[in-house]
């Protein structure tokens, strides 16, 4: 053969080669990733109902402890938990064996040590299920059964980035003021026939408590991490100035998402991705108050972000805050799993898993049919938008294949 021969065969072989490897085999991995991608959802359908039980088979570890070695630097809870029915069993039923103000922040809540020694926070509640909190989409006071409602939803998205958080019911007199901290019952105060306290913290008046139905409160408890993981406070790049007449430079600058990915930790890692995954969760609980977001500490970028403090979320079911879904029209990027796990839930689907998720839960209905509504249109809001930037842009550069392996050691 001559050489004029071998060089056109050899260049016929490369191109089917590149057209092999191009064409077959990168189509087959992102076919098995798609197929596993459908394989996650059905187990996650079929593990969403969860039933508080008392027992923990096979194992003589106490809830807390199952609950502190889930934790890895990308997930909170891993993707099988039999044992969640217990240990949300345990949150919403073991004994208050110390209550104190809650942590510093804006919102009233109160710091609850249960038996055991573990760390859980209660937000109480401020509304009936089916008020409507008017005005700014952060207005208003927290909402408990929005913690309750976010987790869920985190678990039905497959993020698993959300503190566990579960419905209780508890008695001011006989569980909370005997164990109370002396600054803790300096709140207390009776209002009508009802026990009320107002806590600490910037937002909290003697004016405004929060008042139990007699001595019997509703509200959210939310399991404290592990405190091997100290949290990392940032600024949320897209968060809100709060002030009036003042915008956010992502208010006003199409090109702002080019700013942050030249900045760290948004400029290599998960954490950019992480922020978009965040904007779609937050859009459809409608929480536009992430000013600011934790991470774990010295991750250099790689820790999730923790979806921690939901509860400015499902205030008024008609107002859709597009301006939540920021990150996501301005950097026009988004997991394919995360792209994936949306295209499952539409058609209804996702109205009826928050749903079925949260039947179980102590204070159950949790949400309000109108809320639920909400929730499903908003997921088709979410998809055209990334719709329009597949279109611009093409699904090659949209769609981001980020799966980073996860251990549960």
């Amino acid at each position: 053969m001559k050489l004029k021969q071998r060089v056109v065969l050899l260049a016929i072989l490369l191109v089917i080669f590149i057209f092999t490897k191009v064409f077959l085999i990168d189509n087959l991995d992102t076919s098995a990733a798609n197929r596993e991608d459908q394989r996650a959802f059905h187990r996650m359908m079929a593990g969403l109902r969860v039933e508080l039980v008392p027992k923990l088979d096979h194992t003589l570890q106490s809830p807390w402890e199952i609950a502190a070695q889930w934790v890895v630097p990308r997930e909170v809870y891993p993707e099988e938990t039999p044992e969640l029915g217990a240990i949300m069993h345990a949150m919403a039923t073991k004994k208050i064996i110390k209550a104190d103000v809650g942590y510093k922040g804006t919102q009233l809540k109160a710091l609850l040590i249960l038996e055991g020694g573990q760390k859980v926070v209660f937000k109480p509640k401020r509304y009936n299920r089916d008020y409507v909190v008017e005005g700014e989409p952060y207005a208003g006071y927290d909402r408990h059964n929005a913690e309750v409602a976010a987790f869920h939803l985190d678990r039905i998205l497959g993020f698993r980035r959300a503190p566990l958080v579960v419905g209780r019911f508890v008695n001011l007199r006989t569980e909370i003021k005997p164990v109370a901290t002396e600054q803790l019952l300096s709140t207390f105060l009776t209002v009508g026939n009802n026990t009320c306290f107002y806590g600490k913290c910037y937002y909290c008046r003697e004016t405004e408590p929060a008042c139990a139905d007699g001595d019997t409160m509703e509200g959210s408890v939310t399991l404290w991490l592990p405190d091997v993981w100290p949290l990392q406070k940032h600024r949320h790049p897209w968060g809100r100035t709060y002030r009036e007449g003042k915008l956010a430079r992502w208010e006003y600058d199409e090109s702002y998402c080019d700013a942050v990915k030249k900045t760290s930790p948004y400029d290599s890692g998960p954490r950019l991705l992480d922020i978009i995954d965040t904007a779609v969760f937050d859009y459809l609980i409608g929480n536009a108050d992430r000013h600011h977001y934790e991470s774990f500490q010295d991750d250099e970028g790689a820790s999730m972000l923790i979806l921690l403090d939901n509860a400015k979320s499902f205030g008024n079911p008609s107002l859709d805050e597009r301006s939540i879904l920021a990150p996501l029209y301005q950097c026009c990027i988004i997991r394919v799993s995360t792209w994936n796990r949306l295209n499952y839930l539409k058609n209804g689907v996702l109205k009826s898993a928050l749903k079925s998720a949260m039947a179980h839960d102590p204070i159950s209905p949790v949400l309000s049919e109108p809320h639920l509504d909400a929730v499903d249109q908003r997921l088709l809001s979410v998809l055209a938008t990334v719709k329009q930037c597949t279109d611009q842009f093409g699904a090659d550069t949209v769609l981001v294949e980020d799966r980073m392996p996860l251990s549960h050691l």
